[in-house]
């Protein structure tokens, strides 16, 4: 128990109660500590915070005193600033929001500010001032907290009162109620019901409906500075352990998160199916392209939560114990295509007319086990040589971050959901491009590669996109590898060795704890239609680019 008090002649007195348990005897033996903290001025308020660590002194002048009680041995007072920017304006009022963090400060002028501690550059506490709600037209005389919200009612010396809420910094309701100045007024544990006293003795009952107070465009969208950070943030938090916690609901990390994961994945997938396409359509010969085709597009078939499982329990824990093998696996691999491709295009190579054309990639499956299994053998010693023996270590000396389930292995599990979807669509593309164009191209003495380059890609390049913004929006809209693979961690950055949470894999997380009709709930509705929105709209400008480009190459 902690009690603080301001004597007449302006000392400040902090009294504090331990309490001892005996486990044997169940005897209670309280432990008295009176400390004195020097003088203050005219004080008008005294508050503690919930946790017994911090005391704010608020002066009638304007000032307000942080001392520092968490070791009652070495009390102090930390810091004093000024409550409004006017030295003239006097201090009427000041309340403890729910949960004893925030400082809600009405002064004289009619204004109305949130104060709670944060942090410096040096790490040492201080009082800031966080936001100004709209100022009453007289003298604030009432501040009275809800009990289960972080949502305040005020009220002014001529009548008014206002409903603030701090998160979604709003006032959500100013109207005049009586003639004379609002004495005291008292919010009701479910905030369906107001009562007000006035200075003429009056008692007014009010029923009130206000559901959802916490809900803005600018929470969702924008940066808000949350008790107990030192900043304003893009935070997605909608729920703790404590009544008193403030719930967070940007959709910022979440949107963030899903244009990481769909970009990573196409990334990935990209280049391998759009090139597969190409290549199994116009080189690879017949009877191969037969075996090959249906192949890959029965991986559309796998299911994704089978990826999502294999990804987040098999594949990300091997990535993190061979880091190295990955990058070498991504400089060695092109290389060894290079170096087998000049090898294939020596004029004495007796095996390329003994397999003959359209067989070539038949030869790169060996190339691809090799190189393969050299860079996990080497990746041990790579470790070792050029990364003091833990690749995870170095990268986070220097200061990079590093999580077992992050956008790389999202990126390569989605990757291999969406390339069916890109190459099969691609593949016809580029197939059914008519043969008298290559052939004509071809008889006119350009080369194949020329003919692919200059007719083959321009002519498919309408059924190719259309391909790409098909497998883009698979991968927005992908729900079980990102909720296995990702760590579900809402961060706001393009870091490939960090985790991620998406719209669809948060509304998969929360909406079966979500309360039916809360606020938590509407806003996972909500993030479904922005999910929704954001696939309409680029798909609708992937169609309009896709009816340009077939307009435009339709001629040749």
């Amino acid at each position: 128990l902690a009690l603080a008090a301001v004597t007449d002649d302006g000392r400040l007195l902090l009294h504090f109660e331990r309490a001892r348990t005996n486990f044997l005897t169940g005897e209670v033996t309280l432990t008295p500590t009176l400390i004195e903290l020097g003088y203050v001025g005219n004080a008008s308020h005294v508050l503690i915070s919930a946790s017994l660590r911090d005391l704010f002194v608020v002066e009638r002048s304007g000032l307000l005193h942080y001392y520092d009680i968490s070791h009652l041995d070495a009390a102090r007072l930390v810091r004093s600033e000024r409550a409004f920017d006017d030295a003239r304006t006097e201090v009427t009022a000041a309340a403890h929001l729910l949960g004893a963090v925030s400082l809600i400060i009405g002064g004289s002028d009619g204004s109305v500010r949130q104060w709670f501690l944060t942090r410096d550059q040096d790490k040492q506490r201080q009082l800031t001032m966080i936001r100004a709600f709209k100022r009453h037209r007289a003298p604030v005389t009432m501040i009275a907290p809800e009990l289960s919200r972080k949502g305040f009612v005020t009220g002014d010396a001529t009548g008014n009162i206002a409903l603030h809420y701090p998160t979604s910094h709003n006032t959500l309701l100013r109207e005049r109620i009586a003639q004379t100045g609002i004495i005291e007024a008292a919010i009701s544990p479910r905030n369906n019901a107001l009562f007000v006293t006035d200075a003429a003795g009056v008692l007014r009952y009010f029923d009130v409906r206000n559901e959802h107070p916490d809900f803005s465009l600018s929470a969702l969208w924008h940066k808000v500075w949350y008790e107990n950070r030192d900043a304003p943030e893009y935070v997605w938090q909608s729920s703790s352990a404590t009544d008193e916690f403030e719930s967070k609901y940007s959709l910022v990390p979440l949107t963030v998160g899903t244009l990481k994961a769909a970009f990573y994945a196409m990334l990935f997938a990209m280049p391998l199916s759009i090139m597969g396409a190409v290549y199994s359509a116009y080189f690879m010969s017949r009877r191969m392209r037969g075996w090959t085709k249906p192949t890959i597009e029965i991986m559309e078939a796998l299911p994704t939560v089978i990826l999502g499982f294999l990804a987040g329990l098999w594949f990300a824990p091997y990535v993190e114990h061979h880091l190295p093998a990955m990058f070498s696996i991504l400089l060695l691999m092109p290389l060894s295509f290079l170096a087998v491709s000049l090898l294939w295009t020596r004029p004495a190579n007796a095996l390329r007319t003994r397999i003959g054309m359209g067989w070539e990639a038949a030869l790169l499956i060996p190339v691809v086990l090799l190189v393969g299994w050299f860079c996990i053998s080497l990746s041990p010693w790579m470790e070792l040589w050029f990364f003091g023996g833990d690749m995870r270590q170095w990268l986070t000396d220097v200061g990079i971050n590093y999580e077992q389930r992050n956008a790389m292995i999202v990126g390569v599990a989605m990757g291999f959901a969406v390339i069916p979807n890109i190459y099969s669509i691609a593949e016809d593309a580029v197939f059914n491009v008519p043969k008298h164009l290559t052939q004509g191209s071809l008889a006119l003495g350009a080369t194949t590669w020329q003919t692919v380059t200059r007719v083959v890609l321009l002519t498919a390049s309408p059924g190719i996109f259309a391909a790409l913004m098909i497998g883009f929006g698979r991968a927005i809209g992908e729900t079980m590898i990102v909720l296995m693979a990702t760590g579900n961690s809402p961060v706001v950055n393009f870091n490939i060795f960090e985790g991620l949470r998406t719209l669809s894999a948060n509304i998969a997380v929360e909406m079966p704890e979500a309360e039916y009709g809360s606020t938590h709930y509407r806003i996972l509705f909500l993030s479904a239609l922005v999910l929704f929105v954001f696939t309409f709209v680029v798909n609708t400008l992937a169609e309009m680019v896709r009816q340009r480009l077939r307009r435009r190459y339709s001629a040749i």
